[in-house]
Formats: C-alpha cells, sequence, structure tokens
C-alpha cells in the first residue's frame, strides 16, 4: 500500500504524530488500557485526523500489522520452543555456566555482550534476541539483581551489529543508494559498531540496571532451573501423568554438553547467513539473481525457516533423547501459550507505525529537510533521526535518509572511506529513540517483561546512547580523515 498525498503540511503532520504518541502514552500509563487495544484505538484516531478516506482505514491498518505480524509470529514463536527446550533440557544453564565460567561471574554482562556481537554478525535483531533469551534470563536467574544488567548488553549488541554492519539488510540498502563499498562499510562498521556497544550500552546498562530493578520475569519460559539442578520451579514432584512439567523435570537431570548446545545455536547462525550474505553478493554484482542454489540456500536462510530447522533439530538432539515425543510436544504447546500477548502488542505497534508511514508523513519531512545546509554528516544523522522518531521503522528512516542525501554524496566525491561514515552516521540516526511507534520497542518491553514508562527509561534511552556513540565516532573520523 502506497502513502497517501498528505493532507497538510509538514509542521501539522508532526503535531498529529505527537499528540497520537502522547495520546498512546496517557491510555496506557494513567488510564490503564491495555496496550494492544489502545494501540488499535489510537491508529484508527490518527487514520481518521490525517485525512485517510474512510474506506482505506482498514486496509491502513492492515498494512502494518499484518506486515509486523508476517515476520514477528513465526520468529517468536519457534523462537520460544527453541528457548524452552533449552531450559527445560538444562542446555541454557549449561551454555551459562560456560560463558561464566570463561568470563568469571563480574563479567557476566560482558560475556553474554560479546557472545551476541558474535552471533549478531548474520542474524538479525529480532531472531537473535528471541534465541538468545532463554540464556540471558538463565544467567539473570542465576546471579540477581536487575535484569537490565544481563539484558542490555544482549540485546544492545544485536541492535549495534544490526544498524551498523554489512551483510545487514539497512547498511547494504544505504550503501547501494550511496553508492558506497560493502566491503569498506563492512571494515568501518565492525570496530564502529563494537565501540559504540560499549559505551553507548555496557557502560550504560551498568548505570542504568544500578538505578532501576527489573525482575526476571517467568511467563515464557518459568523457573524451571534455578542453577542447582532442581526441576520444575517450585521444586514439585515427578508425579509421571505426561505432562509438561513432569516431562521438564526430567529432561532437566540429562543436562547437554556445552558443545550439543553450541552446535545448536550455530544452526540458525549458519542457516541465516546464507540468506544475509548472498543478499549481500547479488546485491553488489559478485553473484547473478537467478542462481537456483543460491535461491535454495537462501530459503534455509529465510529466518523462519532456519528457526524451524533449528526446532526440529532440537527436538532429535535435547527433545527426544530425554522424553518421548507426546511429552516434548506438551512442553512446546506450553511454550507458545505466554507469546500471544506479545505477538499482538507487536503486531499493534506495526500497524502504528504503518499508519504513520502511510499518512504521508515521512515524504512531507523528508522534503523539508532536503537541504538543510550544514555538514552532510551531520545532515545525514539529524534527517535519519527526525524520520526515526516521527514513523518508527528504522529502515524506513535509513533508507529514505540515504536516497535523499544520495545526489549530495555523489555531488562530493567523498570517496569510499567517507561514503561509509555517511552510511554509519544514517544508520546512528536510525538507531537512536525507539519508541512507541515502533515495533521493536513492544518486542524488548514484553520479552523482559517491562511495563511503557519502564522501556522508555531503559531501552529507549539505550538506544539512543547506542545512536551517538557511533555517531560522534564516525564524525571524529570525518574530521581528522
Amino acid at each position: 500500500m502506497e502513502a497517501i498525498d498528505p493532507a497538510y503540511g509538514t509542521a501539522t503532520l508532526l503535531l498529529i504524530a505527537a499528540g497520537a504518541v502522547a495520546l498512546l502514552l496517557f491510555l496506557i500509563m494513567k488510564v490503564k488500557l491495555h496496550a494492544f487495544v489502545a494501540l488499535v484505538l489510537v491508529s484508527v484516531l490518527t487514520a481518521l485526523v490525517v485525512g485517510f478516506p474512510l474506506v482505506d482505514i482498514p486496509a491502513a491498518m492492515m498494512f502494518g500489522f499484518s506486515s509486523t505480524l508476517g515476520s514477528v509470529a513465526l520468529l517468536v514463536a519457534f523462537g520460544v520452543m527453541l528457548g524452552r527446550l533449552m531450559e527445560v533440557t538444562g542446555g541454557a544453564q549449561v551454555l551459562a555456566d560456560t560463558l561464566i565460567g570463561r568470563f568469571g561471574e563480574k563479567r557476566a554482562p560482558l560475556a553474554l555482550g560479546v557472545a551476541a556481537l558474535l552471533f549478531g554478525f548474520p542474524i538479525f535483531f529480532d531472531a537473535g534476541l528471541v534465541v538468545f533469551l532463554p540464556i540471558i534470563l538463565t544467567v539473570a536467574r542465576r546471579f540477581g539483581g536487575s535484569l537490565l544488567l544481563y539484558a542490555l548488553p544482549a540485546a544492545g549488541a544485536f541492535a549495534a551489529m544490526h544498524a551498523i554492519v554489512p551483510p545487514h539488510p539497512g547498511p547494504v540498502a544505504a550503501a547501494e543508494a550511496l553508492g558506497g563499498s560493502v566491503g569498506v562499510i563492512l571494515l568501518v562498521g565492525i570496530p564502529v559498531a563494537v565501540a559504540s556497544w560499549y559505551v553507548g550500552v555496557l557502560l550504560v546498562s551498568r548505570y542504568l540496571g544500578a538505578r532501576i530493578d527489573v525482575s526476571v520475569p517467568v511467563a515464557l519460559f518459568g523457573e524451571v532451573n534455578d542453577g542447582r539442578g532442581q526441576g520444575a520451579g517450585d521444586g514439585e514432584k515427578e508425579t509421571g501423568d505426561g505432562t509438561g512439567s513432569d516431562a521438564a523435570a526430567r529432561m532437566d537431570r540429562k543436562p547437554p554438553s556445552f558443545r550439543t548446545v553450541l552446535l545448536l545455536l550455530l544452526v540458525p547462525l549458519v542457516l541465516i547467513s546464507f540468506d544475509t550474505v548472498l543478499d549481500t553478493l547479488t546485491v553488489t554484482g559478485v553473484l547473478e539473481e537467478g542462481e537456483s542454489w543460491a535461491a535454495f540456500l537462501s530459503l534455509l536462510g529465510h529466518t523462519p525457516v532456519a528457526l524451524l530447522i533449528t526446532v526440529l533439530v532440537a527436538i532429535a538432539v535435547l527433545g527426544r533423547p530425554r522424553a518421548r515425543m507426546t511429552e516434548v510436544t506438551k512442553i512446546l504447546d506450553d511454550a507458545l501459550g505466554p507469546i500471544c500477548s506479545i505477538i499482538l502488542i507487536t503486531g499493534a505497534g506495526g500497524m502504528f507505525g504503518g499508519v504513520l508511514r502511510l499518512s504521508g508523513i515521512g515524504d512531507a519531512l523528508s522534503g523539508s529537510l532536503a537541504d538543510l545546509g550544514i555538514s552532510l554528516i551531520v545532515q545525514a544523522f539529524v534527517i535519519a533521526t527526525l524520520l526515526r522518531v516521527a514513523q518508527g521503522s528504522a529502515t524506513v528512516a535509513l533508507t529514505t535518509t540515504a536516497g535523499l542525501i544520495a545526489g549530495a554524496v555523489a555531488e562530493a566525491d567523498l570517496g569510499d572511506f567517507r561514503t561509509a561514515l555517511i552510511v554509519i552516521a544514517i544508520a546512528a540516526g536510525a538507531t537512536v529513540l525507539s519508541h512507541v511507534n515502533d515495533s521493536g520497542f513492544w518486542l524488548v518491553s514484553r520479552f523482559f517483561g517491562m511495563d511503557e514508562k519502564t522501556t522508555l527509561k531503559t531501552w529507549t534511552v539505550m538506544e539512543t546512547t547506542l545512536g551517538l556513540s557511533a555517531f560522534v565516532i564516525a564524525l571524529g573520523f570525518w574530521m581528522v580523515v
């Protein structure tokens, strides 16, 4: 669905967007209206106010809702199944123990962040987060303290890699639009992503975790393993009736080896890398489009397919050796119940962001910002930031900004290194200030059991410090090179 022609000027559209966000926060935080209901209601009201034809409003709402659910529902479902199997078999505990044994207890957040940086190279943010979730929760339960100390370093690592480093689609698309070298962006982006993660995520997470206490949620995986070898969270005895909790207790008594857990985690890493790497090679002209072998590998690497394969492998290597298939199926079925709210709220967040995008606010804002008369790298950051705040989607902000300044970049003849810095500045602007019109905001909020106010004080702040850190590093290089 294409955006409508803006019914109002840029200033009016921005005021409408700001009013919609304010109304949404009021309904959720003050009225205590359920987030899903509030998001759908505000989406309808926003569509009416910005001037959508009445007959087009349902389609506009479904545009953002269906596209978000299409990517999130399967991902979250398969991810929580995998996480539940890793949790009940003790696999998450084994991996956590090994990481902590190598890094030490005090460096547990660093260990999680470094692991997420490595796994985040080919894996998208949301896929990486859902796979790592049981490991994060296991470590947090074992050592105590605020969940933020462990969750933000890992989530921020996936966010940094996804935003800045090829072969993720955002920087690759920006490179293509600006005529930059993907290889140079990769070489520049990796150290910038790591440095900005350390400053803008790890250090910030220590500050936030010391001041804001977030308890470990039990809705998704419960408290199957407390690190002392117990089965179910309340230590209940096995009754032998074949229930999910009984199967979980039995499976936990035979934990898999670290090698088995690591190889299992490498399955989605390798499969998804097929898709991202091959797509990058096709975009850069290294591979011709339509190669059948490449299409097959890309299918295997499509995130839902890759996670489906990983769940099947997990059933074979974790579930079946420890329980009957009926018990494994019961455990997987029980894992799906708690995620209904997560999926619906995330989809409704996509609906709200989609209505804002289709309202024409992005086009209107882009036209107003096309010539700001400031340094090109600052202009890139400012435009991306404003687009990100206005309509929520980081990908839209990144690709739109790249298209807006492509002419100026070509005219300036910057060279590959400075073009790479422009891409990083755009990615930084598209990262900051994740809030209620971003579906990722709701995914993080529900995964970590945080209300909206706490998510704004933690996740939004961390995304902003991450983006600002990346921009400051890129600007520093720009000024000295």
